[in-house]
């Protein structure tokens, strides 16, 4: 009986390969995630640090980076050989070991040289993502810096800014710059690392490279034993602060709420009485506001509320600013061009 050739033993590696492709991806690729039938990660060839353009098909193990034309296969060999840089019958004879499938007669030199590159990959990948953190670290401390130096020309807002009018609020804490860019602070530990800025009409956005996962703007001083708010916008919290007295961290969107929420539940432990102040997106599909709000009391043993909408309320409504500019009759007002 003819001795199967190279490529017959590729071949047939490939197959087993897939059949196990739910073990092998993830120890390949284990920043990824399951979505559908694909497996969707950061390219570590690359040194990506965010899943996004790089996938692999579970039922096919064809891969694909739609941010490189180069980066394709049609199979777990060459997937992992990719990975691996190195010859396909390498990669293959790696997964007859991991699998320990028999297919190739593998020496004591075989086995040695699979283990120095599993050994080098894994020392390449570690330096890859320490460097890529050193250069966040930069990015985030050069923000901070700029953001300080922002906040020091800026001079206090003013109580007729538009915006302000519109969401019917005082300034509190804010600060303005030139064509009436409204600054929000968002600070981590205490300390000032971001700003929002919110123009005249409402458009809002983060100094670029800062930080913002776990980040939040605060309102009003927070005491052990407090009750607590978590919210999303700033106007949310200015508004759940005018009306409770109490104090308010605004998270400014929907998936910080729980990285924020922890974030207070530790600094501040379990005398502090953790309240979610969840948006209610009745219009989005899932309600996406609602669905964080949860989650963010489940993981921080929290309350958690919500608008308490009266009936013929749009539905257009989503906050506590949207529901006391509602029931002040400043709604409609607001709303106009």
């Amino acid at each position: 009986m003819n001795k199967p050739s190279p490529l017959d033993l590729i071949r047939q590696t490939a197959r087993h390969a897939l059949t196990a492709a739910e073990t092998l991806l993830p120890e390949w690729l284990p920043n990824g995630t399951r979505k559908g039938r694909e497996w969707v990660a950061p390219n570590l060839a690359r040194g990506d640090r965010q899943a996004g353009s790089f996938g692999v098909s579970l039922d096919s193990g064809k891969w694909n980076d739609f941010a490189d034309s180069s980066a394709h296969g049609g199979d777990l060999v060459s997937l992992l050989a990719y990975l691996r840089n190195c010859r396909q019958l390498e990669a293959a004879k790696e997964i007859d070991e991991r699998l320990r499938l028999g297919l190739f007669d593998l020496t004591a030199a075989d086995a040695q040289q699979l283990q120095e590159r599993r050994l080098q990959t894994e020392q390449e990948r570690m330096a890859s993502a320490l460097r890529a953190q050193q250069l966040l670290e930069e990015k985030h401390m050069g923000t901070a810096h700029q953001a300080a130096q922002l906040w020091t020309m800026a001079k206090p807002a003013e109580r007729l800014h538009t915006y302000l009018l519109a969401k019917g609020l005082q300034p509190h804490q804010l600060r303005q710059l030139s064509h009436g860019r409204l600054l929000v602070p968002l600070c981590h530990d205490g300390r000032l690392v971001n700003l929002q800025t919110i123009t005249p009409d409402g458009g809002k956005r983060f100094l670029s490279g800062g930080r913002v996962q776990g980040c939040y703007s605060p309102l009003g001083k927070i005491s052990e034993g407090c009750r607590l708010y978590v919210c999303e916008g700033w106007a949310t919290g200015a508004t759940l602060h005018h009306n409770t007295g109490s104090p308010v961290v605004c998270a400014m969107n929907a998936g910080n709420l729980k990285p924020v929420a922890m974030a207070m539940r530790e600094r501040y432990g379990e005398t502090l009485e953790l309240v979610i102040a969840g948006d209610d997106d009745r219009e989005t599909l899932g309600n996406p506001g609602r669905v964080a709000a949860n989650h963010a009391a489940h993981a921080t043993d929290a309350l958690v509320v919500f608008p308490d909408w009266p009936q013929g309320t749009p539905t257009d409504l989503s906050d506590f600013n949207d529901l006391y500019l509602w029931l002040s009759g400043q709604y409609r007002e607001s709303r106009k061009p």
